[in-house]
């Protein structure tokens, strides 16, 4: 498996690619190709985005995953805490399927984290599994800085097994500065979704880096360095590969420049 010099692994989201793509293509297993031969360092497999052959056995993907030379992350489309404020009783469930992935890590949103709720169990559970579990800042109310904080501040008091999956884009989904956030909750990141977004017609849609207006570059730069890049920004065009190098490419350099 290669390792970067500066670092900073990239790993390409598949949901990048867009679901008709990966309908057409017939599942993610084929993108992994293209992600391999791109130089990315890793994948992140979306659980909404299976065919049925690949979600009855994981343990082939996985493998299919370490053939192409990556690693592999988990994400659900799921939260962590329900609306009761309770953990998420699949929770369990996912991490079982991201150790049949041989995932690094399984990602979730947080959910209605209630401050003060007893996060016992929950460390208990997570103690069982060796994939870390990476709570990420969605387009919803729980996906703004202050219920983030507190959840992570509760983590971190109790030795919580947990990091934070930093979707730099999203802030902007839920009114709020990405840089402060960045600033903010830096010490708890340990993934990085790169992503860059415009408004049109009132509603923000996720753009490529050549397509933005350049805000993402110091948010990234806010953000450890150490920390995986996931490219989850539309990779779209006629050769799959070639747009997916450049901005792996692209990525390696902003790291190295940093």
């Amino acid at each position: 498996m290669k390792t970067p010099e500066n670092g900073a692994e990239i790993v390409i989201v598949t949901a990048a690619y867009g679901y008709q793509a990966v309908k057409d293509l017939g599942g993610q297993t084929p993108l992994l190709k293209h992600i391999a031969e791109a130089g990315a360092d890793g994948v992140e497999i979306r659980r909404e985005l299976f065919n049925e052959g690949e979600v009855n056995d994981l343990k082939v993907l996985g493998e299919k995953i370490r053939q192409h030379g990556l690693f592999a992350f988990y994400s659900v489309p799921e939260s962590l805490f329900l609306e009761d404020g309770k953990v998420n009783p699949s929770l369990e469930s996912f991490l079982i399927e991201a150790d049949s992935l041989d995932a690094r890590k399984l990602k979730i949103a947080l959910g209605a984290f209630v401050p003060g709720e007893d996060l016992t169990p929950l460390k208990v559970l997570l103690q069982q599994h060796a994939v870390e579990l990476v709570v990420e800042n969605d387009q919803t109310k729980n996906g703004v800085l202050h219920p983030m904080n507190a959840f992570f501040f509760a983590a971190e008091s109790l030795h919580l097994p947990v990091a934070m999956t930093f979707d730099m884009a999203n802030w902007l989904w839920v009114g709020q500065d990405a840089l402060e956030a960045a600033n903010t909750l830096r010490e708890h990141v340990s993934y990085v979704h790169v992503k860059a977004a415009e408004q049109r017609n009132g509603k923000y849609h996720a753009v490529a880096l050549d397509d933005s207006d350049g805000s993402w570059k110091p948010v990234l730069d806010a953000l450890p360095r150490h920390a995986p890049r996931g490219i989850e920004f539309p990779l779209e065009g006629d050769d799959l590969t070639a747009v997916t190098r450049h901005y792996v490419e692209l990525l390696r350099k902003e790291a190295k420049e940093a």
